[in-house]
C-alpha cells in the first residue's frame, strides 16, 4: 500500500455486529478502534447488518465511490467474540434471530438435545443440527459428504497462515470428533473467532494516479433482505441477491475462478453450491467428490480455509473474503494459488428471519 494512502482517506466505513454484547462498546464502536491507529476527522460510518456487516460496510463504500463522492474510503470489519463466559459470546448469535421466533424454533428443534444450548454452544448449531438432517433425507446425502467439506476445507486452510486452525484433517478424523448437534461434530461447524480485515477502495482515478499494480475491480456489490414468502418459493433472499450480482457484473457460474462463501457449516457450503449455480440441481454430492470444489478442481471454493477454518469472527468475514479473492486475482496467495485466477465470487450471509437468512451479499471482483 502506497504510503501516501492513510492521509488521503476520505471516509471509513465499518462493519461490526457484537461489541455491543460481548464488549459493551455501543454508538461508536469505529470512531474507538480507528482513533487507537491515529485515523479520525474524516467521516465513520458504523454498520451492523448480522455476519454481513462487513460486507454491507464494502457495498456502502463502494457505492459511495461509485456515486463520486469520494475516491479513497477505509472498509473495516472486526469483532472481538471470545468471553470467559461463553454464553455472552454465544448471546451474540442468539440476538441474529427474530427472538420471538428464535424461542419458538428452540422449543420445537431441540427437545432432548437442547441442554447447553446458547451456554455452551451458538443457537444456530441447534439449526445446522435441523438443516442437516432435512438436507440429507431432500437430496440423498450422506454424513461423510459434511466431512468431505471439513476435509477440503482443512487442506485450504492448512496453507493460509492466518487461518485460525492449521491442521488438515481426514473425513475419517472429522466423523471421530465429538457430535456437537446431532448429526454433526465439531469440524462440521465453524468455530468462535476473535479477528479484523481491511480494505481501502479507491476510484478508478485515484488507482491510476497512485499505480496501484495489478488492481482488482469490484464488478458487483449486492446487498438483499428477508422479505415474506411460502417455504420452497422460486425466489428468495439469496436467489435474488446472486441473480442480481451476476447481472450487474455481466458474468455466470460458469466464468468463476473461486468462490468464498459463508460456510458456517459444513451443510451450508454444500447447500451453497447449488444456489450460486456451481453445479446442477440435484449434482451436489457428485460435484463434491469429483474434486469440483478442491484446489485445482473446476471452481475453488474456500481457498482461505473458509469459515469452518479460517473462523468466523462476525462483522470481519465479508472484508476477509474479499481479501481472499484479492490476493488470488493478483497472483499473491502463495501455496493456495488458483492458476489463472480472473474472477472471484464472496458469498456472505447474516442472520435468520422468518424462513430465510436476514440479510445476503454477494460480491463479485475481477482481475
Amino acid at each position: 500500500m502506497p504510503a501516501s494512502v492513510p492521509t488521503e482517506i476520505e471516509a471509513a466505513y465499518v462493519g461490526n455486529c457484537a461489541a455491543g454484547l460481548v464488549t459493551g462498546q455501543e454508538s461508536i464502536r469505529g470512531q474507538v478502534v480507528l482513533s487507537s491507529v491515529g485515523l479520525g476527522k474524516f467521516p465513520i460510518i458504523n454498520i451492523e447488518n448480522a455476519c454481513g456487516s462487513g460486507s454491507t460496510a464494502l457495498n456502502q463504500a463502494a457505492m459511495m465511490i461509485s456515486a463520486g463522492y469520494y475516491d479513497v474510503v477505509l472498509v473495516v470489519g472486526f469483532e472481538k467474540l471470545f468471553h470467559e463466559n461463553k454464553a455472552i459470546s454465544y448471546s451474540a448469535f442468539g440476538g441474529a434471530i427474530d427472538v420471538e421466533l428464535r424461542d419458538r424454533f428452540m422449543a420445537a428443534n431441540t427437545a432432548g438435545q437442547s441442554e447447553g444450548s446458547g451456554t455452551k454452544r451458538s443457537m444456530f448449531a441447534d439449526f445446522y443440527g435441523v438443516l442437516a438432517r432435512e438436507f440429507m433425507a431432500s437430496h440423498g446425502t450422506e454424513l461423510r459428504h459434511f466431512a468431505m467439506v471439513s476435509a477440503k476445507n482443512s487442506v485450504h486452510g492448512s496453507l493460509n497462515p492466518r487461518a485460525q486452525f492449521r491442521k488438515a484433517v481426514t473425513v475419517e478424523e472429522v466423523l471421530a470428533e465429538p457430535v456437537i448437534v446431532d448429526p454433526l461434530t465439531r469440524p462440521m461447524i465453524c468455530p468462535l473467532a476473535d479477528g479484523g480485515a481491511a480494505a481501502i477502495l479507491v476510484s478508478e482515478r485515484k488507482a491510476r494516479q497512485l499505480g496501484i499494480h495489478r488492481p482488482v475491480r469490484i464488478v458487483a456489490s449486492v446487498v438483499n433482505s428477508y422479505f415474506e414468502h411460502p417455504d420452497g418459493a422460486a425466489e428468495n433472499v439469496s436467489s435474488i441477491a446472486i441473480a442480481d450480482a451476476y447481472h450487474e457484473a455481466g458474468v455466470g457460474p460458469g466464468d468463476l475462478s473461486l468462490v468464498e462463501l459463508h460456510d458456517s457449516s459444513a451443510v451450508t457450503e454444500l447447500i451453497t453450491y447449488e444456489s450460486l449455480g456451481l453445479c446442477a440441481p440435484g449434482d451436489i454430492a457428485a460435484f463434491l467428490e469429483r474434486g469440483d470444489s478442491s484446489l485445482g478442481g473446476r471452481i475453488p471454493v474456500n481457498t482461505s480455509g473458509g469459515l469452518l477454518r479460517k473462523g468466523h469472527p462476525v462483522g470481519a468475514t465479508g472484508v476477509a473474503q474479499l481479501a481472499e479473492i484479492t490476493w488470488q486475482l493478483q497472483g499473491r496467495a502463495g501455496g493456495r494459488q488458483v492458476e489463472g485466477a480472473r474472477v472471484g465470487l464472496c458469498h456472505n450471509g447474516g442472520g435468520t428471519l422468518g424462513n430465510d437468512t436476514a440479510v445476503m451479499n454477494i460480491t463479485i471482483a475481477m482481475r
